[in-house]
């Protein structure tokens, strides 16, 4: 059983189903990826895992033990960064830290040992006396990591927590986040920056209209894509040989005069190089009166998986 168990979770508001039926599991150590659209249900999700919400029906244990509003102990075991900024921009990094230290229930050496941590982790050291209003974003999403490590959670959720920082932010809490990891600490890591998912995150959790749509290991998910190789011609009615019919399709690029060739490069015969198979399906193209504009080369990440699952239309 790993620190947290979210089985069958279901949340209404009125007529509006924010979430149904999600399930999913965090072991110790774990970077577990949470992805969605806006209105997916991920934020409901997690603040039904702290305790703030209550949800209509399901279960979640944390450290084996039922999670509810009153469970006070189990809250102890967590710590949470919004995606909103929780400090006090009037006072100092250091003096932040020290006033989310007493709530926690620290107080003298330890309270200290703790804050000088979190000052070392987050790189703000030299700053600790500085007023957090004084601080780039980055350095304020630096500090409002820290402030949820004080207490040393067992359970860390993160939510959106580089938006708007530097990429030498962005750089240092990831850093963080893999860190903790080796120490033992679970992470929930919600994000839309796919290409970090996919660098902390070993399984993940797609979640569409309050579902879990995908969940595996990042491999496993990633396997489900093809790697493609697109070509796109000007030309109508191009035909892709019988010969090729296994590995090549042809569809329209949504006009009359544009088609795509899409080449799934591992259907491609062993005995045959690329090279040539882009060479033989060009010439066969260009006889039937069409003429490359385009290649492309689509190969599986995440943000592809993504779209596939949830499509690609906005949502407010």
């Amino acid at each position: 059983m790993g620190i947290l168990e979210v089985r069958n979770l279901r949340k209404a508001y009125g007529d509006i189903v924010a979430v149904e039926d999600v399930s999913f599991s965090v072991g110790d150590g774990e970077v577990f990826g949470l992805l969605g659209p806006n209105g997916a249900g991920k934020s409901t999700t997690m603040m039904m895992a702290c305790g703030l919400l209550t949800p209509d029906a399901g279960t979640i244990l944390i450290d084996g033990q039922e999670m509810r509003p009153d469970r006070r102990e189990l809250k102890r075991l967590l710590g949470v960064v919004p995606q909103d900024l929780a400090i006090y921009p009037e006072l100092t990094a250091r003096e932040n830290l020290r006033f989310f230290g007493k709530l926690y229930g620290l107080n003298g050496s330890r309270l200290t040992a703790r804050i000088d941590d979190a000052l070392e982790r987050t790189g703000l050291a030299p700053r600790a006396d500085g007023a957090a209003h004084t601080f780039s974003g980055g350095m304020k999403r630096r500090l409002n990591f820290g402030c949820a490590l004080l207490h040393e959670p067992k359970l860390l959720i993160l939510d959106e927590p580089t938006v708007g920082v530097d990429p030498q932010s962005r750089s240092h809490l990831l850093d963080s986040v893999q860190q903790l990891s080796r120490e033992g600490v679970a992470v929930i890591y919600a994000s839309h920056y796919m290409e970090e998912v996919e660098e902390v995150c070993r399984r993940v959790a797609i979640v569409d209209h309050g579902r879990v749509v995908a969940e595996d290991t990042l491999d496993a998910l990633l396997g489900r894509l093809k790697s493609v190789i697109r070509l796109r011609v000007r030309g109508q009615n191009v035909a892709v040989p019988q010969r090729f019919a296994s590995i090549a399709t042809v569809e329209q690029d949504g006009d009359d005069e544009h088609q795509l060739i899409d080449i799934d490069r591992g259907k491609i015969d062993s005995g045959t190089s690329l090279d040539e198979t882009l060479a033989t399906l060009l010439t066969e193209a260009r006889n039937q009166g069409a003429t490359l504009e385009t290649v492309e080369s689509h190969e599986p990440n995440l943000e592809r998986l993504f779209l596939e699952l949830t499509g690609n239309r906005l949502r407010d």
